[in-house]
């Protein structure tokens, strides 16, 4: 994080929680400058980011004040989705590609993109690591490893489970072509075409896609905004449908955000063992916790290797790079044979580039960085929501991750709202994408994993205009 994001978020933190009142003037820029050791640019540039978030103004010959109490947020959305119990065949995914096709273009306002800025992750260290990592590397790993994926990355991503407090071994862990690939790995270990799946609602639209695309029917199960999946519902849905496997998000889901608290974990774990159930747990925003300590999954609870645990490094350090793991349980050889016979392996230099990253010890000083800064930027966006959206917006405020799930007035069409918004220079994810039943129509999922400046926060408050004229 730049030292004026740092110095305004600093300032930021003392008007949200009453320090600083209204109308109260800042300290001048050179006070400031000496009282902070840092240039007086920097305070000019802190100066500026405040004034675009809609917390101080400059007042001409007088200096800066504050024009924004103690910020009112909006509410978070309390109610638990209520899909309808039934197995859904699923036709998602020209909806989605359209979707993302309109989020890729620079010149757009990025809130409906699936990913965080490219700009916050370490391609220069990276880069070097990928140069080191070829030198010395052994010819013969481009075969030896090519279906379980490189020893040296599977030992580090087995330390960094130790010190979460999980012991894994090596051998446990199938490197892949990005989490997707170990996703759909672990989905065609244990379906075939015409089974049903249990899903989260709303659920990752990756999960929608992979289910029309295999054949397989999807079972939405309600999910609270906060705490995931309603296991009540959850063996309803077993004990009605007889599914194959769940395919569940138990840590900053997307679109949600919420998080199983480690209890409800534990209790999930223990339903799905009572019925032999697979459980597929998509697992790749943990690292981008904002608390004290990396949330456990659901595999640390699980004893008789149902859980197929799935993450990568796409969205903590090395998006591009494509590079996943899947640590699929009893469920390892069938996996194995599967990515065998269809991606065979994750490219080889980038495997080892991210070992080589790892062992240095650089992962930990770079999440630190990554994780303030998505904090900063969840909050700026969502005062924002709160100023600019109407009063009867609610948004999902999760401890980590990078998305916000806004639910506008109930009349409000997201559909609309992302065509018209388009049109504008702005992209949103909305609700329908989420769903097989194509619910939750008048909600958005916001991105705040890209640089909040005046341009965003403009198109913020053009966004809100345009939600309040749909009303």
């Amino acid at each position: 994080m730049k030292l004026y994001e740092t110095l305004a978020e600093d300032i930021a933190q003392s008007i949200r929680t009453g320090v600083m009142k209204l109308g109260d003037k800042l300290p001048s820029v050179r006070e400031t400058s000496i009282s902070r050791s840092v240039s007086p640019s920097t305070v000019f540039e802190a100066y500026y980011l405040l004034e675009a978030r809609g917390l101080i103004r400059a007042k001409e010959r007088s200096g800066y004040y504050v024009i924004a109490g103690a910020k009112k947020l909006p509410p978070e959305p309390e109610r638990v989705s209520s899909p309808a119990s039934s197995s859904t065949e699923v036709d998602v995914s020209r909806l989605v590609f359209d979707i993302l096709e309109a989020s890729k273009m620079r010149d757009v306002a990025p809130f409906g993109s699936a990913f965080p800025s490219p700009l916050l992750f370490p391609f220069d260290k990276l880069a070097s690591s990928m140069t080191a990592s070829m030198r010395v590397m052994d010819p013969w790993s481009t075969v030896d490893d090519l279906t379980p994926g490189s020893i040296h990355l599977r030992r580090q991503i087995a330390l960094r489970y130790l010190v979460s407090g999980m012991h894994v071994h090596t051998d446990d862990i199938i490197i892949t072509s990005g989490a997707l690939d170990a996703l759909n790995l672990c989905l065609l270990a244990v379906t075939r075409p015409g089974d049903a799946v249990i899903i989260e609602s709303p659920s990752f639209y990756g999960a929608l896609q992979a289910l029309e695309r295999l054949g397989l029917r999807a079972i939405e199960v309600p999910t609270h905004p906060r705490e995931g999946v309603d296991l009540n519902a959850l063996a309803q849905a077993i004990e009605q449908h007889q599914p194959k496997a769940c395919w569940l998000m138990t840590n900053f889901q997307n679109p949600l955000g919420s998080q199983m608290p480690d209890e409800k974990k534990r209790a999930l774990v223990e339903l799905i063992t009572r019925y032999e159930l697979p459980l597929i747990e998509d697992d790749v925003y943990a690292e981008l916790y904002f608390g004290e300590r990396r949330p456990l999954p659901a595999k640390a609870f699980d004893s008789k290797g149902l859980v197929m645990h799935c993450s990568s490094f796409s969205k903590s350090l090395a998006p591009g790079f494509r590079v996943g793991w899947a640590m699929p349980g009893r469920f390892t050889s069938a996996v194995a044979r599967h990515k065998l016979t269809t991606t065979l392996s994750a490219s080889v230099p980038a495997q080892e580039a991210l070992a080589d990253y790892l062992a240095k010890g650089q992962f930990d000083r770079h999440l630190r960085q990554l994780r303030h800064v998505l904090s900063v930027q969840q909050s700026a966006v969502i005062e924002a929501i709160a100023r600019y959206f109407p009063a009867e917006t609610k948004a999902t405020r999760p401890g980590g991750g990078y998305f916000s799930w806004v639910e506008l007035p109930a009349h409000v069409d997201a559909l609309e709202v992302h065509r018209r918004a388009l049109s504008l220079g702005i992209s949103v994810a909305p609700g329908p994408m989420f769903s097989a039943q194509r619910h939750f129509k008048n909600c958005l999922r916001i991105n705040y994993g890209h640089r909040f400046d005046a341009r965003m926060d403009a198109a913020l408050q053009t966004l809100g205009k345009l939600v309040i004229s749909l009303m």
